[in-house]
């Protein structure tokens, strides 16, 4: 436990400490990062999370994943790329694609949320999120936003939406208008990358693009509240030419279970969280 701790310490430590120019992303997406911290510790009071493996699934090794949500049983998921973007229902066990939508070429698709009986998905640059019914996939609407979309959840009454940058806009799920911001910092600055999201037990989850770590935010200060460090989730012989970063998360709120995956990833797992000392 000792070594994981000092190894997820290092990482987090050289990720906050470093300073990223227009770093290129493996998708084509470009990210603006810089970060003036000083110190060398980027855990101070904050709890460090590894995990334990509980169940794995198949998982299609040819879905870029962008978005994922777990509603009535069934995994939804949200994947990128220009002509190859869809959104689809997933059966967990098997990793069967039950329903599929493909989208438009000209769109690259992005984070997913399921909201009441709809699903939302963004799309990269084109500043346009899509509105499905969540049953029969059909296209219900279409609402626009002056950023880039990203990752997208919901905490029940309101949508939270990220862009890569270190703020979460929160929208109202009917009218789509700006509620306002999350401006998202932890003890050394502000915590740029934020990637898909996921609300859980009060708290929302992101993706930090591009690591194996996933931040946990007070929405209601932006604050991190605690970082999961699932660096070693994907055995070595999984990770075959083309297998990109860890992205997508989803939880079952009835069973209280927690999904990751990546994208490319030939599996998806359950995975329960274990505090470090």
């Amino acid at each position: 436990m000792r070594l994981l701790l000092l190894g997820f310490l290092a990482v987090i430590g050289a990720f906050l400490l470093s300073s990223w120019h227009r770093s290129q992303r493996d998708d084509g997406k470009t990210l603006e990062h810089t970060d003036s911290s000083s110190s060398t510790s980027s855990s101070q009071g904050i709890p460090i999370f590894t995990f334990r493996v509980v169940n794995s699934y198949p998982h299609d090794p040819k879905a870029f994943t962008q978005g994922l949500a777990f509603s009535e049983g069934f995994l939804y998921e949200g994947t990128g790329l220009r002509g190859h973007s869809s959104l689809r229902k997933v059966e967990l066990e098997t990793g069967v694609v039950l329903e599929e939508r493909i989208l438009p070429p000209s769109y690259f698709g992005e984070g997913i949320t399921c909201f009441e009986n709809t699903i939302i998905q963004l799309t990269w640059r084109s500043n346009i999120g899509l509105i499905y019914d969540r049953n029969s996939f059909d296209l219900l609407n279409e609402f626009r936003y002056s950023s880039e979309g990203w990752g997208i959840t919901s905490d029940g009454s309101r949508l939270i939406m990220s862009d890569g940058s270190s703020t979460l806009r929160v929208l109202d799920p009917i009218t789509f208008r700006n509620m306002g911001s999350i401006e998202v910092s932890h003890s050394h600055g502000l915590l740029k990358g934020l990637n898909e999201l996921e609300y859980v037990h009060g708290g929302i989850l992101a993706n930090v693009w591009p690591t194996d770590i996933i931040a946990r935010i007070s929405p209601e200060t932006g604050r991190v509240s605690g970082w999961i460090n699932l660096r070693g989730l994907l055995d070595p012989q999984d990770r075959f030419d083309g297998v990109d970063v860890l992205n997508g998360i989803a939880y079952d709120r009835k069973r209280d279970r927690l999904f990751v995956t990546g994208k490319l990833w030939p599996k998806l797992f359950e995975i329960e969280l274990i505090p470090t000392s």
